[in-house]
């Protein structure tokens, strides 16, 4: 690696405190944006946000396993690069790792030359081909949404919105757990603000409402929309 900040980010996940406290201090040295979680699930809703280009995972972990957190991962992002730190050598967990499409696994204690060489075939890697993921989100109740195409789908059966309906939608989940405010979504989908803008939005998240799981779209008093 040289020294210069890569335009990549990277999450770290790692339950032991110290450890993951150097790693990152380490990683900020090289990359963008360093984003941290100390267990499973705290790694996936950081994931879901921020969307990493690589993830560094650590195999043992609370709440949700290295392992499970990858298997979640996989469902519909075959793209993040992961590098899974591990202290097992048994070939039953070497098979399954490599369906789990990792760049590299890393046997505990590692070092940092370690680490470099895998983060270098990283960086390598992403650098070189520019592969596209499918944007699919999983929704509840067996509902999907497709980014690029914009199509909202209930067991591979589209659901018919309207033009208004998908522009709010993909706004209001392009960052999950973000409120994005009542005139924010307006000017997103009607370009402008008039007398009746606020009850055209407020009947267009109400159908829209209908065709999706309940309690999908969540209303913020005061502020606006989110998707959890």
């Amino acid at each position: 690696m040289i020294d210069t900040k890569y335009p990549f980010n990277i999450l770290f996940v790692e339950d032991e405190k110290e450890l993951r406290k150097n790693y990152v201090a380490y990683l900020k040295m090289f990359f963008e944006e360093v984003y941290e979680a100390e267990d499973g699930e705290m790694a996936y809703k950081i994931y879901k946000q921020k969307k990493p280009h690589i993830m560094i995972v650590d195999i043992n972990l609370p709440d949700l396993s290295g392992i499970d957190l990858l298997k979640r991962i996989r469902e519909n992002d075959h793209t993040t690069k992961v590098i899974m730190l591990t202290a097992y050598t048994d070939k039953n967990f070497l098979f399954e790792a490599i369906s789990l499409k990792l760049t590299r696994y890393l046997v505990k204690p590692i070092s940092r030359n370690e680490l470099k060489d895998a983060l270098n075939i990283v960086i390598k890697e992403l650098s070189n081909f520019n592969t596209l993921p499918v944007k699919k989100i999983n929704l509840k109740e067996s509902y999907n949404w497709n980014y690029e195409l914009k199509e909202l789908s209930h067991n591979s059966k589209l659901i018919y919105l309207t033009n208004k309906e998908k522009i709010i939608f993909n706004l209001l989940i392009s960052n999950l757990g973000e409120t994005f405010s009542s005139d924010t979504i307006i000017y997103e989908a009607w370009d402008d603000y008039d007398e009746g803008s606020l009850d055209r939005l407020k009947t267009t998240i109400k159908t829209l409402r209908r065709k999706l799981p309940k309690d999908t779209i969540k209303n913020v008093f005061g502020i606006g929309y989110k998707i959890d």
